[in-house]
């Protein structure tokens, strides 16, 4: 399955979050900064406030929706198509999730928004972890539970009044390096890897349009933060493109097979 032992794999996994952990851990906490809440997007449209944060959330539903019949067909390939079902499921949940908060937003609504990004973040790291190197059930369980203990850090921490994004934050970042990683020494498809990599881009420049929120929307007259939605989506398009991709090979190949056998 891979190139590389899985001990090896495992090592430097372990030794690249560690060692991110540490830099976190000598950093101090990571509060949100000041006026998190106050987005550029100010205005009310249909009666809808901040319509441009609020409607492009459809983008996920839609992404999610569109993964449906691109997956389904395919969900025996691999042990990874629990995590890849969770995946769908937690860009589902993110559309309703940052739709309520955005709608008024505040820490108590912002749980239901970081929630499914963990889960989703989660998601991905099991299905590839157990795709490419190491195929055990516990592992969409463990990384969930990983997922739900860092949102309930900084929620537990924010109402103590000494907010700590780092766990959240560790999740986040970790897909990023991980994944890579894994399938470069699984020797994925080029496909697959180009695609996650598309994906791992398109996420980047969503986060930078997200930390621009203001002054995208004086250049553009469309919030930073809407662009990052629709960033953050067509990242998870292209995951999905890239597993409906592979998907459809494995197909071609299977069917290529079975009509070369002598009948």
């Amino acid at each position: 399955m891979t190139s590389l032992p899985a001990h090896a794999i495992g090592a430097t996994s372990v030794a690249i979050v560690a060692a991110a952990a540490l830099a976190m851990a000598a950093y101090g906490p990571i509060a949100a900064p000041p006026g998190y809440h106050d987005f550029a997007d100010q205005s009310v449209a249909w009666g809808i406030p901040h319509p441009g944060d609020v409607l492009s959330n459809a983008a996920f539903a839609v992404v999610a929706l569109g993964a449906v019949p691109a997956l389904w067909p395919r969900r025996r390939f691999g042990h990874g198509w629990p995590g890849y079902a969770l995946f769908v499921a937690a860009l589902a949940a993110t559309a309703a999730g940052s739709t309520l908060y955005h709608l008024a937003p505040d820490n108590e609504r912002l749980v239901w928004d970081r929630l499914p990004i963990a889960l989703a973040c989660a998601a991905l790291l099991a299905a590839v972890h157990a795709e490419t190197w190491q195929p055990r059930r516990w592992l969409l369980w463990a990384y969930s539970s990983t997922a739900v203990l860092s949102v309930a850090w900084w929620r537990l921490t924010d109402l103590a009044g000494a907010e700590d994004l780092r766990p959240y934050l560790l999740l986040q970042g970790a897909p990023l390096i991980l994944i890579p990683l894994w399938q470069w020494t699984a020797r994925r498809p080029l496909k697959e890897r180009g695609a996650f990599g598309a994906a791992v881009l398109l996420y980047v420049l969503a986060k930078a349009f997200e930390v621009g929120d203001h002054a995208v929307f004086e250049m553009a007259g469309v919030s930073g933060h809407t662009v990052k939605h629709l960033g953050a989506a067509l990242a998870a398009a292209a995951v999905i493109y890239g597993l409906a991709a592979r998907g459809q090979e494995s197909l071609v190949t299977s069917l290529s097979r079975t009509e070369t056998c002598p009948s």
